[in-house]
C-alpha cells in the first residue's frame, strides 16, 4: 500500500521545481530557498493542509520544533 497519495507527489514536484527556479520562498522571511530537503518539507506540507494522504510528521522533530520556541 503506498504512504504518500498521487496529489502530495505533485505538490513535492511543484515544490522542487520552483526551488529550481529560485522562485522557493520561505514562509517567515520570504528568503528563497535552496535546500532539497527544505523543498520537500514545504511540498508535503502544503500537501498535509490539503488533505492529501501523507504520513505525520516524526515526533522527534515534532519535540524539537516545540521545544526550540
Amino acid at each position: 500500500m503506498a504512504r504518500y497519495s498521487k496529489k502530495a507527489g505533485e505538490k513535492v514536484k511543484k515544490a522542487m521545481h520552483e526551488r529550481k527556479r529560485g522562485k522557493l520562498k520561505s514562509g517567515r522571511s520570504g528568503k528563497s530557498l535552496k535546500s532539497r530537503k527544505q523543498a520537500i518539507a514545504i511540498g508535503l506540507s502544503q500537501a498535509r493542509r490539503s488533505g492529501a494522504k501523507v504520513p505525520k510528521r516524526s515526533s522527534s522533530k515534532r519535540n524539537t520544533k516545540r521545544s526550540s520556541r
